[in-house]
């Protein structure tokens, strides 16, 4: 699935988006009619004024989610009945993909082809997923004596604040919407400020789907004030949040000071890929090493720029992966041929460098890269060698396209090195040896190990951390769902008819 460079544009030229809140079925401005822009950060152009939503607006869609979830016109419905309208909303998904996919690489700066991969293939399998599940989700008959009968239930847990990240727009929205609109809640959606337009447009989608008015709101706005407002409400049920570990905290606080409401985490992380000194060096294999860095440019929470490198491979490994680094084209979103797109914002741009600058200052060896370049938000592929445990860039995640190599000497080494962090999200390990493989995936504390590839898994496996990365709740799976439902015991206490 490709795009020209000459049709991303042309589309990109087309384009109108929707900039106001989503809101019982209609789009409406910000009570105070207050907005935010939000930018292209690969040309620094303004795309849109945003509607920002205040506390006002918060109360008005939790008002009308409650009465929707009350009315149980979704919460309800016959499993069968949001299964059919979930499936539709995939289908429109691929149906408007190219457009989707310019709107979100123009909004936040990723690759037009990441962008076509997740919003054509991804996206829309997570609601077909969900759609599936919705009518599969059985509860249980608890053994008791003749005189009794014990149900165990799952019931949709109520009205749910969905609070996205910039890295993943559209995906990350698929990831929450669809479990939860698939277990009968209510969902208030707060796409992250500087990623707003996709999130506005699924939800036009989601109402030509048949979602019904009232059950779905998407509501742009600032963290300090939508994202805390959501946080704070006392009538909302669940958050569901994936961002940095600081704003993680922030909601769990919230949740302490309001109603006690359930918070699912996933955060940042600083994931070690791991060379054991077995592993062979194929091209293939310096592939992953570089994509597990690099991509989306490194604004990833799982991206592996943590390398541990046994010391005999080391030399090699890194002369193989600076020339890969070397290969990535930076440059224009919408030009397929470019693999490495603009961080999202010049703030961003900025964090990243101090990183840079950082592990130089500390003694780190800047073998490629480290530059950045405009006018856009655009940052070198940038290699480090030479890392050791305690410096800066080999334990706080940088969140941009960099790549550090730490030498060890041996399996245990790696180890003990891999598990010094206070993230837990995921971890790649390289070798041919079975009983290493499954001995360091299983002291890993990482909610995934990939063995011998980069990968996150799919829809069916739950993702999430341990550590500062998470909490228990999962993201993806079947687990997905259950944060989504309440589980109820309903005991009956039958009568003796008195037959032998």
């Amino acid at each position: 699935m490709t795009l020209t460079k000459t049709d991303a544009h042309r589309i990109a030229s087309t384009l109108k988006p929707e900039s106001r809140a989503f809101l019982a079925g209609r789009f409406t401005d910000a009570s105070d009619g207050g907005t935010f822009a939000t930018t292209n950060p690969a040309t620094g152009t303004v795309l849109a004024q945003v509607a920002h939503c205040t506390a006002t607006d918060v109360d008005r869609a939790v008002a009308q989610a409650r009465r929707s979830f009350d009315s149980g016109t979704w919460s309800r419905a016959a499993p069968e009945h949001r299964k059919a309208i979930l499936l539709k909303l995939a289908d429109l998904v691929r149906e408007h993909r190219e457009e989707l996919a310019v709107l979100e690489s123009l909004d936040s700066g990723k690759t037009i082809s990441d962008c076509l991969h997740e919003i054509g293939n991804e996206v829309p399998t997570f609601f077909q997923w969900y759609a599936e599940l919705a009518d599969k989700s059985f509860g249980k008959v608890a053994p008791t004596g003749e005189d009794n009968l014990a149900l165990i239930v799952r019931e949709p847990a109520g009205v749910v604040g969905l609070v996205l990240p910039w890295n993943f727009p559209l995906l990350m929205a698929a990831w929450k919407l669809a479990p939860a609109l698939a277990a009968g809640c209510s969902c208030i959606v707060k796409p992250a400020e500087q990623t707003p337009l996709s999130a506005l447009r699924l939800a036009e989608l989601a109402r030509e789907a048949g979602v019904p008015d009232g059950v779905l709101s998407v509501l742009p706005g600032l963290g300090e004030t939508t994202g805390q407002a959501i946080g704070r409400h006392p009538d909302i049920d669940i958050v569901s949040f994936t961002g940095s570990t600081e704003v993680g905290g922030y909601f769990l606080r919230y949740a302490g000071e309001s109603n006690l409401k359930v918070i699912g985490l996933e955060m940042g992380g600083k994931s070690p890929f791991i060379v054991l000194d077995d592993a062979e060096l194929t091209d293939d294999l310096i592939e992953q090493a570089a994509m597990s860095a690099f991509w989306n440019g490194g604004q990833n929470c799982s991206a592996n720029m943590r390398q541990l490198v046994d010391a005999r491979l080391a030399e090699d490994y890194a002369d193989r992966v600076i020339a890969r680094a070397r290969a990535f084209v930076v440059g224009d979103p919408l030009d397929p041929a470019t693999g490495i797109g603009a961080m999202v914002t010049a703030e961003h741009q900025d964090r990243v460098m101090s990183y840079i600058d950082t592990g130089a200052r500390e003694g780190a060896r800047l073998l490629s890269g480290g530059n950045r370049f405009g006018p856009g938000c655009f940052i070198e592929p940038t290699v480090f060698g030479g890392l050791t445990p305690d410096m800066t860039i080999a334990r706080e995640e940088i969140f941009g396209p960099v790549l550090g190599i730490l030498p060890v000497t041996g399996m245990d080494e790696a180890l003990r090195i891999a598990r010094d962090s206070d993230y837990g999200l995921h971890a790649s390990v390289f070798t041919r040896d079975i009983d290493r493989a499954i001995h360091m995936a299983r002291r890993l504390p990482c909610g995934t190990v990939s063995v011998n590839g980069f990968s996150e898994g799919d829809v069916k496996t739950p993702f999430g951390g341990y550590k500062r990365s998470g909490s228990l709740a999962r993201d993806n799976g079947a687990e997905a769902m259950d944060q989504y439902l309440q589980t109820k015991t309903i005991w009956f206490c039958t009568a003796n008819p008195g037959i032998a």
